[in-house]
C-alpha cells in the first residue's frame, strides 16, 4: 500500500494496523459514487439529485449501521469477492459524511431558490474535496474533525492532526 492510501485509512479514524487493499477499496467506494453523482448534479443543475444525495448522506451518518453506500459495497462488491461485511464508521468519517450532507443540501436549496452562482461556487468545492479524496488519497472533512477534537480536548492540533496525516 501506498503512504497516502494507510494516511487516508488513518484520517478517516481507521487504526494504522487495519490498513489493508480491501479496506482502502471499501472506503475509496463512497466518495467514488458521490463524486459521480455530483457531477451528474452540477452537470443538470438538479437540486433534487442534490436532495436526494443529502438525505441519502444524512441517512448514512444518523444511522450508520444501515449506511447505504456500506451496504450496497458489502452485497455488490466484498461478498462476490468473498470479503467481510463493512463495520460502522468511526466519527472521523462520520464527521465527513455529515459535512457532505450539509453541502449537498446547502447546494440543493440555493438552486431552488435561484442562486445559481453561489451554487456554483459550492458545487465547485464539492468537486475539489471529491476530487481530493479519490485522487489524492486526502479527506479535508476528516482532517477538520481532528483538529476541532484537538482543540476541544486541549491537545496542540498540529500534534493531533500530524497522527492522522493532516
Amino acid at each position: 500500500m501506498r503512504e497516502s492510501q494507510i494516511r487516508f485509512i488513518r484520517q478517516l479514524g481507521f487504526p494504522a494496523a487495519a490498513a489493508s487493499d480491501r479496506l482502502y477499496g471499501a472506503l475509496m467506494f463512497q466518495p467514488r459514487i458521490i463524486g459521480g453523482l455530483v457531477a451528474i448534479g452540477i452537470f443538470f443543475q438538479s437540486a433534487w439529485l442534490f436532495v436526494a444525495l443529502s438525505a441519502v448522506l444524512w441517512w448514512s451518518t444518523l444511522v450508520p449501521t444501515r449506511n447505504l453506500f456500506d451496504a450496497f459495497y458489502s452485497r455488490f462488491v466484498a461478498r462476490p469477492r468473498g470479503s467481510a461485511a463493512f463495520g460502522v464508521a468511526p466519527a472521523p468519517r462520520l464527521f465527513a459524511q455529515t459535512m457532505a450532507a450539509t453541502v449537498t443540501f446547502v447546494i440543493a436549496a440555493l438552486l431552488v431558490l435561484g442562486a445559481t452562482k453561489t451554487a456554483w461556487a459550492l458545487e465547485a468545492m464539492a468537486m475539489i474535496a471529491v476530487g481530493a479524496a479519490v485522487f489524492r488519497d486526502f479527506c479535508g472533512a476528516a482532517c477538520v474533525y481532528h483538529r476541532v477534537r484537538g482543540l476541544m480536548t486541549r491537545q496542540r492540533p498540529l500534534v493531533t492532526s500530524a497522527a492522522h496525516g493532516c
